[in-house]
């Protein structure tokens, strides 16, 4: 399926914390899906009480609305992984206005995730193309994150059966932590066991 650019051209806004009602450009010349605000309010709601001083990486980043909205709500540091250069230009001045405590890295995201960092991460947004196999960055994702992990993950509904359990059926010492659906979006927090 392909990404689907975001309506109207103010692009999307933060919801919470220090830097609410913020807008995030989207470049006409670039097409995303936006994880959808609803979406967000639930996810953040989940991460609430554990989000402050934690590690974030947005892996497939697009806007970076995700890690920019989990360092607005106290996260300590985010990075963020894209490809396309032109959101990578956005999401650098993003950064920039908001004097964010991030790193923007330009590059193939299954490509980055062969090089580990020397620190690992706490959460992790994945949202890649519908497209991609979503076990296979699982499983490269491993050796990036902490022994509490969470990874929020999004996949295209389906009229039967979970997609989130069909990966994590994939993904050895994978499981699903919660899970919610929004029109043609299933999504949750899963846990990578070390």
């Amino acid at each position: 399926m392909a990404r689907r650019r975001a309506r109207g051209s103010d692009g999307v806004r933060i919801i919470g914390g220090e830097w609410r009602g913020r807008r995030i450009h989207i470049s006409e010349h670039s097409s995303v899906r936006p994880t959808p605000d609803r979406v967000r309010e639930t996810l953040f709601n989940w991460l609430a009480g554990i989000l402050p001083g934690l590690r974030c990486l947005d892996l497939f980043a697009g806007t970076g609305v995700l890690g920019l909205e989990a360092l607005s709500r106290g996260a300590e540091k985010a990075w963020f992984v894209e490809h396309d250069p032109v959101l990578v230009r956005v999401l650098e001045e993003q950064v920039t206005s908001l004097a964010a405590d991030a790193w923007v890295v330009q590059g193939n995201a299954l490509e980055v995730l062969g090089n580990p960092p020397s620190k690992p991460f706490d959460v992790v947004f994945v949202d890649p193309p519908y497209v991609m196999d979503l076990a296979e960055v699982l499983r490269k994702l491993l050796a990036w994150v902490t022994h509490e992990n969470l990874i929020y993950v999004e996949r295209p509904t389906q009229r039967s059966g979970n997609p989130l359990a069909d990966v994590v059926a994939l993904v050895p010492g994978a499981k699903v932590i919660k899970q919610g659906r929004a029109a043609r979006v299933t999504y949750g927090l899963l846990r990578l066991e070390k």
